[in-house]
């Protein structure tokens, strides 16, 4: 399970390392995709099967506009990415453009993929989420009761 925040710089070759904790689980090859809410997600190969496999289980997924352009901006701006022998990957400038990357990244683990974010949009985000935890917690929970 792939979990935890972890921060890091891009080097002056735009290379980062991922951290050590998610190394062995996300293996030699990773796929990196624009993610929502400002992010990429970092997929294993095997967990990115499983994703693009339910975008497109439906025979009827391209006949949909909305099908369409959510599979051409997750699945179309996909990226397979080496990570090196000391844990490094070089990100295409499509999408270190995308999530605004700069110098300081911060890697969230959120159990079936990582998410990267710019450091300062990941405080940004949290501050918000932190503030109505309690609210969102509240709301999961009767919907869940729902069920």
């Amino acid at each position: 399970m792939l979990i935890g925040e972890y921060r890091h710089s891009i080097d002056d070759k735009n290379r980062l390392s991922l951290p050590a904790k998610f190394r062995k689980e996300m293996g030699k090859t990773v796929v990196v995709t624009p993610g929502l809410d400002s992010c990429l997600f970092i997929f294993t190969v095997s967990e990115w099967e499983k994703v693009s496999g339910r975008l497109s289980v439906s025979e009827s997924s391209m006949l949909s506009s909305d099908n369409r352009g959510f599979n051409r901006y997750l699945l179309g701006r996909a990226v397979e990415v080496e990570v090196d022998a000391v844990g490094r990957m070089l990100l295409p400038e499509h999408l270190r453009q995308r999530a605004k990357l700069q110098s300081s990244v911060a890697f969230v683990g959120v159990k079936d993929r990582v998410e990267l974010w710019n450091e300062e949009a990941w405080d940004a985000y949290v501050r918000d989420v932190e503030l109505k935890a309690d609210a969102l917690a509240e709301k999961l929970g009767r919907e869940n009761l729902a069920k």
